[in-house]
């Protein structure tokens, strides 16, 4: 390239370089105008800060009452009230909760009543008054041609048990 082209490629450049200058320049003056209106601007009202309530002590004085924290213990309920047979076997119809047990029939054999009970896994299993169905301690009281009738223990959550009555009726 020729000294003079050279020469023209420089001014060319600087000229450009004054240009981008000089417009930065200007685009700062409107901002600078408004940091300025509102530096002069009154200053506002500040609110005071709350006033800090001192801490009241507070002695605890029921250590000889029975704590909150710790269930009443069921002294006395014992032997009161229902209670499930603890050393008893349990027998492969508890397993199932009661709601999930359907009653397809009954069965008439030497002078028995058998109700058929289906588990949700499709087996029929037969169940006469005294067996145990269903997972709260369910006994079996009675069998009718129409359904069975169900005597439960269900805790009464302050450490006793109380006798509810339940019925698993014929399914269509």
């Amino acid at each position: 390239m020729s000294p003079r082209g050279r020469s023209f490629l420089k001014g060319a450049a600087l000229v450009l370089l004054v240009t981008v200058v000089a417009g930065c320049g200007s685009r700062n003056d409107d901002l600078l105008e408004y940091v300025d209106e509102v530096k002069a601007r009154p200053g506002g009202r500040i609110e005071p800060l709350p006033q800090i309530k001192p801490y009241e002590t507070f002695t605890y004085e029921a250590q000889s009452l029975r704590s909150p924290f710790v269930a009443d213990s069921p002294k006395g309920r014992s032997a009161a009230g229902p209670r499930p047979e603890a050393n008893r076997p349990k027998e492969y119809l508890e397993q199932f909760p009661l709601d999930t047990l359907k009653m397809v029939g009954t069965l008439h054999r030497d002078n028995n009543r058998y109700a058929l009970l289906q588990t949700q896994d499709g087996m029929v299993h037969r169940v006469v008054p005294g067996n145990y169905v269903g997972q709260n301690d369910g006994r079996v009281v009675q069998v009718t041609d129409g359904e069975i009738q169900v005597e439960e223990l269900v805790p009464d959550g302050i450490g006793g048990f109380y006798k509810r009555s339940a019925a698993i009726g014929l399914s269509d």
